[in-house]
């Protein structure tokens, strides 16, 4: 990765450190997470989530995954927006096709909604599209630091099908006490929420105000996106969260929570709900 690259990847963000009963604020580094609409003809195509850097042979790449193109010779031109009316042009790019004449057929042939194990988003039409439109998280009840690792090893006992493949991710629900209310496996962790989401719309149990969400794995926007929708106002992971995902969770109310490891953690966003003192509900 080239220098210009790697300042694209990275921004700084707040960080209060907890680790034990200390508490600390910190910058800190999280990758950057940004949405990519990729446009055939000045058509919009597609929205795919990404770290920004090389968008052009990414998206190559993912024309060339959806059977739009064979090669890169049936690439006229692919370029970033030049419009300057458009909103971040830096987050669209446009391919002209050699043949046109296809474009009706690859439009046509596109899927409404189209998801795979890495983007849950891939689908959405337009950049806009990606914020939800919904009143911020207010749930007011707290968790010690401390309590939270014992999560991520519920967590881990309770995927099965990793225990035989070591290839999936999880989701779990727990409430305050660190009760078990789900947990699901997936290829995608994104897809794992999604389960467990579906299964409480099931049981008629939103918004889910009373429990957080676990996570393997990083917390990207679309999971933070999701508990949103949910009503679940504490996201918690074992590893780091990306910068569209801050930026949402300090937006929705939601306390983003990364670096879940012993008595510690990072806490990105909101963190007046995670308490150092005895248990307040």
């Amino acid at each position: 990765m080239d220098e210009t690259s790697e300042q694209k990847a990275l921004t700084t963000v707040d960080v209060v450190r907890l680790r034990g009963r200390e508490s600390t604020t910190a910058a800190d580094c999280a990758v950057v997470e940004e949405p990519l609409e990729i446009r055939l003809h000045g058509r919009s195509f597609a929205v795919i989530m990404r770290t920004p850097g090389a968008d052009r042979e990414l998206a190559l790449g993912f024309l060339l995954s959806e059977q739009v193109i064979a090669s890169a010779d049936d690439i006229g031109v692919i370029e970033h927006c030049t419009d300057p009316s458009a909103d971040h042009p830096e987050n669209i790019v446009n391919a002209t096709l050699v043949d046109a004449s296809s474009l009706d057929r690859v439009f046509a042939d596109r899927r409404q909604v189209t998801t795979n194990s890495s983007c849950g988003l891939c689908g959405r039409r337009t950049i806009e599209s990606l914020r939800a439109d919904a009143a911020p998280i207010a749930a007011s009840w707290t968790i010690a630091p401390a309590d939270l690792a014992p999560l991520t090893d519920r967590l881990r006992a309770a995927q099965r099908v990793f225990d035989e493949t070591g290839g999936l991710h999880a989701a779990g629900l727990f409430t305050a006490d660190g009760t078990i209310v789900d947990v699901a496996e997936d290829v995608g962790r994104h897809n794992a929420v999604d389960k467990v989401v579906g299964r409480a719309m099931m049981r008629d149990a939103l918004p889910l105000a009373d429990v957080l969400l676990m996570v393997s794995g990083r917390s990207s926007f679309e999971i933070v996106q999701k508990a949103f929708l949910a009503g679940v106002p504490i996201v918690a992971s074992v590893s780091a969260p990306s910068s569209l995902a801050i930026e949402l969770a300090r937006d929705a109310g939601i306390t983003l929570i990364g670096f879940v490891r012993g008595d510690g953690c990072n806490v990105y966003t909101h963190p007046a709900r995670l308490r150092t003192s005895p248990a307040s509900r």
